[in-house]
This record gives structure tokens, sequence and C-alpha cells, in this order.
């Protein structure tokens, strides 16, 4: 008997193609004998659409922009409980969401309350890990080197906006890097040399979040690793981003290809070592289950310091999480099976929590 396996992508987010990428990738690896395949796709409106199982890997990304007139719409609790309760072998949802209302913890709150199993991270370490303030807050407490950072709100902004800029002048050096607080890809980040581009910075990052995030800049090489597991994390080999732009930015990512991935980088052992020993505090900081890919600065004095970790991270086959896991002996079929394997060792984990008194 297959496993069902529901695809939910795209979203209410900045990041919603980049969502429908990822689940186009895993359509074409997934194995279509061992799973049934269902699409559930979240329109840029917030809008659940999903259509009838797939027999075979779609042909084009386009298949996957599916037609809420065309297709089956309703509640997502009501078609995903349903669904799920009527399987005679257990399914999984495979969350493919980036960004907000997808990988920030909310959608796997609606999973938590349904009581279904799902891959990835659950609510803390998806919220926490989509808000780098809060983030950077917890690495901090849990004793993690990193950048000097400051965060400003927009109305603190919109009521004095020289004073917001006099606050990151305080705490920071030019240059400085200001970014959206629950963004990834690399959307609405800007660097800054000086107070007129950080003035422009501000302006861009407010349109995508409430809250943004001020980091200092530093030399350094870029350096990743990925995270595998739920109570007892591994770690893949590390890779290098060795952008040609000053810094990797969403267009680098996804629509230049301008930058390099080096895999494995080339660090030293003690280096190496360092990293994996903070990757994995830093996903038992956040209580992270399933993937993480950590991020980190290496300074030219051979300083190691966590920038961020990302709990959806770029997951088609070109994209840095797979390649190292592909560079430490799984290949993108085997991950996403080990990944839905995790999903049901980390669900059936939390069966065993009582809630009752009797």
């Amino acid at each position: 008997m297959k496993k069902k396996i529901f695809l939910l992508y795209g979203g209410k987010s900045a990041e919603h193609e980049v969502s429908i990428r990822t689940a186009f990738a895993v359509t074409q690896a997934l194995n279509f004998e061992k799973y049934e395949v269902t699409p559930i796709y979240i329109t840029e409106a917030g809008q659940w659409v999903k259509r009838e199982a797939l027999e075979n890997p779609v042909k084009q990304i386009g298949e996957l922009r599916l037609d809420r007139q065309k297709s089956t719409t309703t509640s997502p609790a009501l078609f995903i409980g349903d669904s799920i309760e009527k399987m005679d072998e257990p399914g999984i949802i495979f969350p493919l969401l980036h960004g907000p209302n997808g990988e920030d913890g909310t959608v796997q709150g609606m999973l938590e309350v349904l009581n279904l199993p799902y891959v990835g991270n659950g609510v803390l370490a998806s919220a926490a890990g989509m808000d780098k303030v809060i983030m950077k807050n917890l690495f901090r407490d849990a004793g993690l080197n990193q950048v000097d950072y400051v965060s400003v709100l927009r109305h603190e902004w919109e009521n004095d906006a020289v004073a917001s800029y006099e606050k990151v002048e305080k705490a920071l050096d030019y240059p400085c890097f200001v970014k959206p607080a629950n963004l990834g890809s690399s959307v609405g980040i800007s660097k800054c040399k000086n107070r007129e581009e950080l003035v422009r910075a501000f302006q861009e990052a407010f349109q995508f979040d409430r809250k943004i995030i001020i980091e200092q800049g530093v030399e350094a090489r870029e350096i990743e690793i990925g995270v595998l597991g739920n109570d007892q994390p591994i770690c893949s080999v590390a890779g290098e981003i060795v952008p040609k732009t000053e810094f990797y930015d969403y267009r680098a990512k996804y629509e230049d290809g301008d930058t390099a991935l080096v895999i494995p980088a080339d660090v030293s052992e003690e280096i190496y070592e360092t990293i994996k020993e903070m990757a994995i505090t830093a996903f038992k900081a956040l209580d992270c289950s399933g993937l993480v890919r950590a991020d980190f600065f290496v300074a030219k004095e051979g300083k190691v310091l966590i920038n961020e970790i990302n709990t959806m991270p770029g997951f088609t086959p070109v994209s840095m999480f797979p390649l190292l896991w592909k560079h430490s002996g799984l290949d993108y079929p085997e991950l996403i099976d080990r990944l839905i394997e995790l999903g049901f060792e980390r669900y059936e984990e939390k069966q065993k929590i009582r809630y009752t008194l009797d």
C-alpha cells in the first residue's frame, strides 16, 4: 500500500515562486510506486486548492499553479483532515512553504491542532527561525558567537526616522545589512555604506515586514552546513557561498546564477568541527526537527560566527541543502525519503504525550 503524501506549496508570501519551484523539484524526485502524491496549492491570496493525486511527476512547473475555479476548494482543515482520516495507510503533509504564512509556524500550528503528521520543523522552531531577531536572541542565550545587531519596528521609524537611523549608527559601523525580520531568500535585503543608503534600505525592508533587523557587516567567508534529524541530529559536509555580487541576494540565488557553490568547503578540520558543534547547538536551542540549513561567517582570523538557520531551506536539487547532503552520501530522492521518515518519527513521539489526568 502506498503512503499518501500531500505536497503543500505556494503560499501568501513574497517567496511564493520559490515554493513552487521547490514543489516541482520534489515531484520529480518522489518514487510514485512508493507514494501517492497529492498537490495542495496555496494561492498568493491565501486560497487553498487541491487536485487529484498525481499519477506521474508533472512535466511543467506551470501545472502546479492550480486554478481554483477548476479544482476542489474548501477549508484547509476540512479537506486535509478528511483525507487523512480515510487513509488505509498513514499519510503525511509535506510543507514546501518558504516565508511567512507557511514556514513561520502558522501552518504547522494548524497541523498540530488536527494532530496530523508532517515533515519538518514544528511551531516553535518555525516561528523562532523565521523571526531573525528572536532567533538571534536565542543564539545569544545559547552562547553562540554572532555579529552585533539591532532591530527597529515600523512605528518607531514612522514616528522618528532620524532616531531610528541614529540607533543603528550608535550600535554599528558601516557597512551594515538591513533585512526584514521575517523573510528569507534574501528578499528586501540591502547593504549600506552610509546614511543615504540606510534610509533607502529602511524604505525597502519595511515593505516586507513591520520589524527589521540591522546587522554589522563583516569581512568573512560564507559557510553553510546541513543538519538532519530530530533529537539526535547529524551534520553534512560544509559548503561555501562565493557570490560574484556584493552579497548573496535574491537575484544571485534564483535568477542570475551569479554565484558559486564550493562543496566541500576548504576549511580546516578544527573550523569544520566548530561549525558542526555550533549548528547542532543552534538546532537544539530552537528545538528543531527534520531539517535545518545553518549559515556561518568565518572571519580571516578563523573566528566562526553563526549568521542564521533556515528551517525550510531552498530545496531544489541544485540548492545548497540538498547538494550538501548529496556530497555527504545522501542523494535527493533518499533525502526526501529520510525527511518523511523523520516526520513520522516525530509524530509518533508526540503521540506518547499524555493529555488527561485520569
